[in-house]
């Protein structure tokens, strides 16, 4: 019976696009045949399998190198991305096997405490689990979408809306009190209190700039008409009102230390200014358990002492 020519499905394994990459990466056959262990010989005939089965030219041979044509420059780039999947169905085996995700993303927004964050991160790694994990930052809406749009396993610090889908749980981290707070060389600095609204529309706002994606995001406290510098992180808000590159309301436990120091002044305003409430949550699907990492964090969660100090910042000197 005669032979049958192999197919794409016969020849493209991860022990022959392996192979090509050695080549591409050696610049010849025969560098590549001494790094696979192979003869040369060997090495030209599956790499002649695979150009037959693909009816296409990998490789120039016009030249004493060996240089990937546009076609198998393509094959290398999806060869890379194929070899990632595989990768990724044994990680969702492995996930299946053990219980845990093979990689566990936490959204933590810009009011959470890094320091407790990263301790929290400390105690999870020494469960020495087989999970990535991943902080991503984000600001205000952002939080709550990087998780509504599978970015995240789990959010810190959101505000939840009526617009969340059913399958997203979630339980209260605590409030936080913000205060409207000027430099000392600021001009509100020296003005009686308390300040209306129309005497602070006249002087710039700092103001983080919202994460999210999609949508034109959430504005807080800022007044029509008034200018703004909007700045990426909590952290830079706080930089540029030292400076006293404009003001703004911030979280009175962040800015505490320099309060103490002198080094920021709390203005109270006429207008009253509400607690804002935190939570944090998590996707539930129904019938189906969390994962390990998920479980932890959410257990770490249930104390009341975290949670507090997610939104407490540590008092120290500031010099």
């Amino acid at each position: 019976m005669p032979s049958t020519k192999p197919t794409a499905r016969d020849v493209l394994t991860p022990d022959a696009l392996g192979m090509l990459k050695e080549i591409a990466q050696s610049g010849s056959f025969a560098a590549a045949a001494r790094q696979l262990n192979l003869v040369p010989s060997a090495l030209t005939y599956r790499v002649r399998a695979i150009e037959d089965a693909l009816d296409v030219l990998l490789f120039d041979r016009s030249s004493r190198q060996a240089r990937l044509t546009e076609a198998g420059q393509e094959l290398l780039r999806e060869g890379a991305r194929l070899l990632d999947e595989i990768d990724a169905v044994a990680n969702r085996v492995k996930r299946v096997a053990t219980g845990w995700e093979p990689q566990f993303t936490v959204a933590a927004d810009g009011v959470i405490t890094r320091g407790t964050l990263l301790e929290l991160t400390g105690d999870f790694f020494q469960l020495n689990p087989p999970t990535r994990l991943r902080i991503r930052d984000e600001i205000m809406t952002g939080t709550l979408q990087a998780l509504v749009l599978g970015h995240a396993d789990l959010a810190l610090g959101v505000i939840m809306d009526g617009s969340t889908p059913s399958d997203i749980q979630q339980r209260e981290l605590g409030t936080m009190q913000f205060i409207y707070v000027v430099a000392p060389h600021h001009p509100l600095a020296k003005v009686q209190e308390p300040l209306c609204d129309d005497l602070i529309r006249q002087h710039r706002a700092v103001a983080v700039a919202d994460s999210s994606q999609r949508g034109r995001g959430m504005t807080v406290n800022l007044l029509p008409g008034q200018d703004v510098f909007t700045v990426p992180t909590m952290q830079a808000k706080v930089e540029a009102q030292l400076r006293g590159l404009g003001a703004g309301f911030l979280p009175e436990s962040m800015v505490r230390n320099y309060l103490d120091a002198g080094m920021l002044i709390h203005k109270p305003l006429e207008r009253a200014s509400r607690p804002m409430r935190c939570s944090y949550a998590w996707r539930a699907s129904p019938g189906q358990r969390p994962g390990r990492a998920l479980q932890w964090w959410l257990d770490r969660l249930e104390s009341a002492a975290t949670c507090q100090a997610l939104l407490e910042q540590p008092r120290h000197v500031v010099r």
